[in-house]
């Protein structure tokens, strides 16, 4: 029987199928967005982490200019894996794949960057923020104050209310959806403009708690049945352009227990809390959506400039 710790472990992706790791090879906007952030924040002879390291791409992007990169992976078919992979890549072998578990880790000395991708929607499921939270107080405690820079270095999540399809070839079917973000998603309708919820930065104390209650003005009529997260990581600033390298994920699409039928002119109040790293129906049971008519709303805000 699995431990407790061994159960939670497997929300890390250490345990995910390995092809699943080649299929975000072939993900051509997370292996573009990573690339260019890597290049921009990786210096000659710089020395680089990486938290859980999967097929070992992110740390072979940063082998071309750093001296040195630790690739930590905890999955014994991963770290057999990427071995095979960098043995077959220029400055491969600048790479030292280490199998250990990234949250106990620590370099033998101070790194310059630290990579770390344990990213889902609305940062649920793998540690991202506990893994780097960990980090930084060992880090600390060992090297002294200064941090290495994080890519990604920052989080971006928003909410939007949606009327999607449910109808599967005449099976009705409320489940949660992946969608990709360039492509039209002829099943969702967009009620609302998205609404942001949350920004985590990593160069600050970042709390595993994320709670959010807000409103949406609503654009037309129709049955809100959904909430669609969206999440951009700004995987690295270009100070000098005013500009980020991000990466946005796939869109995630969670169905509300009880839809709520709206106008346009309405508004929609939403709740939701859920702990970073937790699981998808534990944001899903906390959803709550609630409808505020045109005239109600004119009225408190009547009542509130009188």
């Amino acid at each position: 029987m699995l431990t407790e710790r061994e159960i939670e472990s497997c929300y890390l992706g250490q345990f995910i199928p390995l092809h699943y790791h080649h299929n975000m090879l072939m993900d051509s906007r997370r292996m573009e967005g990573f690339k260019a952030a890597i290049e921009r924040t990786v210096f000659a002879g710089a020395r680089v982490l990486e938290l859980g390291g999967g097929t070992g791409v992110l740390s072979w992007f940063a082998a071309q200019k750093a001296e040195k990169v630790w690739c930590v992976e905890f999955n014994p078919e991963l770290v057999a894996e990427s071995r095979r992979l960098l043995a077959r890549n220029r400055n491969g072998h600048k790479v030292e794949v280490v199998h250990a578990d990234a949250f106990e880790y620590l370099p033998p000395e101070p790194v310059d960057v630290v990579i770390c991708e344990m990213i889902h929607v609305g940062m649920l499921r793998e540690k991202q923020v506990q893994v780097i939270e960990a980090f930084k107080r060992r880090y600390r405690e060992r090297f002294g104050p200064k941090l290495p820079v994080f890519v990604p270095e920052a989080v971006i999540m928003a909410v939007q209310p949606l009327q999607q399809e449910y109808d599967f070839a005449g099976f009705q079917a409320p489940i949660v959806q992946f969608q990709e973000p360039s492509a039209i998603q002829a099943g969702s309708s967009e009620l609302s403009p998205p609404a942001v919820y949350s920004i985590l930065d990593f160069t600050t104390p970042v709390a595993e708690a994320i709670q959010w209650e807000g409103s949406f003005p609503v654009m037309q009529d129709g049955c809100v049945n959904a909430l669609r997260f969206i999440t951009k990581n700004i995987l690295a600033v270009v100070m000098e352009q005013g500009e980020t390298i991000d990466w946005l994920n796939h869109y995630m699409v969670l169905p509300l227990e009880e839809p709520v039928q709206v106008e346009a002119g309405d508004t929609l109040r939403v709740s939701f809390q859920y702990r970073a790293g937790g699981s998808i129906p534990s944001l899903q049971n906390a959803l709550r959506a609630v409808r505020v008519t045109h005239d109600a709303a004119r009225l408190v805000e009547e009542r509130i400039a009188a």
